[in-house]
């Protein structure tokens, strides 16, 4: 049995979308949610979906092994980042080369980086009068959005969309393929 740990920082849809996906799943089991964020929507879902869930502080992720060693002991085959927002640490990454995958609302290179996330993305597309977008998948490296892209899913801008409209294109997107490249990426 393949196991995912999933970091989350807000609402949770994604988090609760692959939740769901795996459930009946042979192969694959969504162990535990963790949270940076201790009033995020994240952990009723969870609770609701009866996952695991945690949240931490910004010295038990980065300044110590706390979140590290949580990792150590759950042994994920993956950690799967689903609008998590804080930069994660290298002494953690190190630990689990090619196993932390991230998904960006936008078709990186573009509109990637710090700040860079949710509607302030959306609403950059739109400022830019881009006619497409979409989501990426990617490795997490050291840097925000700069780990080897993985899967990439684009959708139309019309020029009368708003960043709400982009908004939900973009979950549109998220819900159908995530699931989908992380199945696939633990085969």
């Amino acid at each position: 049995m393949k196991r995912v740990v999933i970091f989350a920082s807000g609402s949770g849809s994604n988090a609760e979308n692959l939740i769901k996906f795996f459930h009946n799943s042979d192969n694959v089991s969504v162990i535990q949610v963790l949270t940076n964020n201790p009033h995020a929507k994240v952990l009723d879902r969870c609770k609701q979906l009866n996952v695991s869930a945690l949240s931490f502080n910004r010295m038990a992720f980065s300044k110590s092994d706390d979140v590290l060693n949580i990792l150590k002991t759950a042994q994920p085959d993956l950690i799967v980042l689903a609008g998590f927002l804080w930069k994660f640490p290298e002494f953690i990454l190190n630990q689990f080369p090619n196993k932390v995958i991230n998904i960006h609302p936008a078709l990186l290179p573009k509109y990637g980086g710090k700040g860079m996330y949710g509607i302030n993305v959306h609403k950059a597309v739109v400022a830019n009068k881009e006619s497409e977008t979409g989501i990426t998948i990617h490795y997490v490296n050291e840097n925000y959005d700069e780990g080897a892209i993985i899967f990439q899913a684009k959708c139309n801008v019309l020029p009368t969309d708003s960043a709400e409209d982009v908004a939900h294109k973009i979950h549109l997107l998220e819900m159908e393929h995530f699931p989908q490249i992380v199945n696939k990426l633990l085969k």
